[in-house]
């Protein structure tokens, strides 16, 4: 396949995303990359996807543009355009979606369309080139908890999901009930860090949800995650500390306990599905990923086994443009092009998903 230079658009939720990226899939390089956060929605404890509209409709054009300068090209040197068009915020991705249209169509370029989650398995591959098929794919984010098994780009089978909040949501919810910033995935750690470990056991230690000692790989919840009790379990957990005057002293440890569990719920699962499918490599993507708590607990978990983790830094593990660049490297390459009638899609599974 030959050298391509791709134009991303990234408008899926909150965050307004361009980049320029040069090269084949399975040699990328990341020319530019401008994120613009709406740091608004901190305001509100969540996304307000109006909020969320308007800003990406203020955004859009100076992130393109400054992409565009921080590579030092122009349109005439790309050759087409991705842009996510699935899933997310409809009003947020008719954003990128109609201005990634108009500007292709105005430069004579093709739109290649690409599903959001589908980029965030290419993002770790910008900065590691090994973290390439075949592989276990962990993608964990404010929407979506994944377990993919992934045998080559374009192939994905769905091992096991969240069957209530996933996990980034979880982390929200939580840090708002103790009364940390939003988003809640950063504060949770660095709180967490600061809470002591008891040489036996831990002041709140939370139930490990969906983790049976004797769950064979035939259970339906072998692979699945839960986190809707976990989070009630820190609800009352908050409620009995606040009756007794002790939450600013507990706090740390309500915030410790969650992580834990949340971890070894993850590491566990990602353990089962590399195992049974005999993977060496580990993927992970979205948000959560760059939780360096997760991050240590799967190496170690993987380094008896001789398997390496890959995971993105936390620039590429936020939504970004540089990821659906990479994905669309791909999707090009297999000639899927945009019609004019590309439109945003709420929900959609990912191509190839099985």
């Amino acid at each position: 396949m030959a050298t391509l230079r791709l134009l991303g658009i990234e408008t899926s939720c909150d965050e307004t995303s361009a980049a320029v990226v040069h090269g084949t899939p399975d040699a990328i390089t990341l020319e530019s990359l401008v994120i613009l956060s709406q740091d608004v929605h901190r305001l509100f404890g969540g996304v307000v996807p109006e909020i969320a509209s308007r800003q990406h409709l203020t955004g859009i054009v100076p992130a393109v543009d400054a992409a565009l300068n921080e590579a030092g090209v122009s349109m005439a040197d790309i050759d087409a355009v991705a842009v996510t068009h699935a899933p997310g915020l409809v009003g947020a991705l008719l954003v990128g979606t109609s201005y990634a249209k108009t500007l292709a169509f105005t430069h004579g370029k093709p739109v290649v369309p690409v599903h959001h989650m589908e980029g965030h398995l290419f993002a770790t591959l910008l900065e590691h080139p090994n973290a390439a098929p075949p592989f276990t794919a962990l993608l964990v984010s404010g929407g979506h908890t994944l377990l993919l098994d992934v045998p080559e780009w374009g192939t994905y089978r769905l091992l096991g999901q969240t069957r209530d909040d996933a996990v980034g949501e979880a982390f929200d919810k939580v840090a708002k009930l103790l009364g940390l910033p939003y988003p809640g995935g950063r504060p949770i750690e660095q709180l967490a860090a600061t809470a002591e470990s008891p040489e036996y056991g831990h002041p709140h230690h939370f139930a490990r949800p969906m983790l049976r000692k004797r769950a064979v790989v035939t259970d339906a919840d072998y692979y699945d995650c839960s986190f809707s009790g976990l989070k009630t379990a820190v609800l009352y957990a908050v409620r009995e500390a606040e009756k007794t005057g002790t939450l600013d002293a507990q706090r740390a440890s309500i915030a410790r306990g969650f992580q834990d569990a949340v971890i070894d719920t993850l590491t566990e699962k990602v353990y089962r599905a590399a195992k049974a499918h005999r993977r060496g490599r580990i993927v992970l993507g979205g948000g959560v990923a760059c939780n360096g708590a997760l991050q240590i607990a799967l190496r170690e978990r993987f380094a008896s086994r001789g398997g390496d983790v890959f995971a993105p830094t936390p620039r590429l593990s936020t939504d970004n443009a540089a990821m659906i660049a990479a994905a669309g490297l791909y999707r090009f390459g297999r000639s899927e092009f945009a019609s004019p009638t590309l439109t945003a899609t709420a929900a959609l599974p990912i191509p190839g998903l099985s």
